[in-house]
């Protein structure tokens, strides 16, 4: 039984598990559209939302106050869940938490590929959803 369990450890260690966290992250911010497993893009959908969530947060704050520092902070959060990648970091507080300034969540979706030819794993594509898109 699986009371209580909470996440998904993908059959590595807890170091890998962080690794992986980070560099698929890294690759959805830079490329806003990746290719990989459903059980790895589940993984990391609600890392990549947060990290956008920190960011719209630090950006309303420091707006509504007038004071930097609550920017700063979130930059410092931000950066150390992405490996101090100052790129990145500059490119989520610039381009990606004013895109979704109006947006209330759910900035990324899902579409299913079908099975990997190797392994029959269930592939999948990751991506952030544009500006202009609106659910149904």
């Amino acid at each position: 039984m699986r009371h209580r369990v909470k996440g998904k450890k993908l059959s590595r260690d807890s170091g890998h598990r962080k690794a992986l966290r980070k560099n698929m992250m890294i690759a959805i911010f830079q490329h806003e559209r990746i290719r990989t497993t459903e059980a790895k893009a589940k993984f990391v959908r609600g890392h990549v939302e947060r990290i956008i969530t920190i960011a719209k947060r630090g950006l309303a704050k420091a707006e509504a106050a007038g004071d930097p520092a609550p920017a700063v902070h979130a930059r410092r959060l931000v950066a150390s869940r992405l490996n101090n990648d100052r790129v990145m970091v500059k490119k989520i507080f610039d381009e990606l938490a004013p895109r979704y300034e109006g947006r209330q969540g759910g900035y990324t979706r899902i579409y299913k590929l079908g099975p990997r030819k190797g392994d029959n794993a269930p592939m999948v594509i990751l991506e952030l959803v544009g500006e202009d898109d609106t659910d149904e």
